[in-house]
């Protein structure tokens, strides 16, 4: 008898069955171990499994109401257009802040504080977060009233309805 460990290729030989699996082994060259873990690990998968085709089931017999939660279009498109313009214009020039203090400094026509340039920009960007939201809330919620053009009383009552909202909200919980 040699003292050198002989390979095992775990295939024929009789003496596989023997070996005890290396961690790393893929499963497929593994042989499976009848314990009471791996059964209630195979239990705990197929109710998985069931629970998962159940709640596909469910899904396709009950179609979401799209109607009842969706922004109908025409509503859409008019928050869309005031947030573009109302965020979009001073986005630009917040931005554009960086490039006109860089000309001015190059050319030496004026010299610019960093911190001014900062703050004029934050100044700019900050007011396009504002644009946002008020583009969204001074639109009409309504699908055949246009609105106005300002929309500050689409935006007061707007505004009513989402304070409503979510004081409805935090009664529920």
């Amino acid at each position: 008898m040699s003292s050198k460990p002989q390979a095992d290729s775990g295939q024929g030989d009789g003496n596989s069955a023997q070996r005890q699996p290396l961690p790393f082994e893929p499963l497929k060259n593994r042989k499976p171990k009848a314990s009471k873990e791996a059964n209630q690990a195979a239990v705990k998968v197929e109710a998985v499994k069931a629970e998962k085709t159940n709640r596909d089931a469910r899904r396709q017999a009950q179609p979401p109401a799209a109607s009842s939660t969706a922004i109908p279009d025409s509503v859409s498109r008019r928050m869309v257009k005031r947030m573009a313009i109302l965020c979009g214009i001073p986005s630009l020039l917040g931005m554009s802040t960086f490039v006109i203090s860089y000309l001015l400094i190059t050319n030496d026509l004026f010299q610019v504080p960093t911190y001014a340039v900062l703050l004029v920009s934050l100044g700019w960007f900050g007011l396009g977060v504002l644009g946002l939201s008020y583009g969204m809330l001074s639109a009409s919620w309504d699908e055949e009233v246009p609105g106005t053009l300002v929309g500050w009383t689409e935006f007061t009552t707007n505004w009513g309805r989402m304070r409503e909202a979510r004081r409805s909200a935090k009664n529920k919980s």
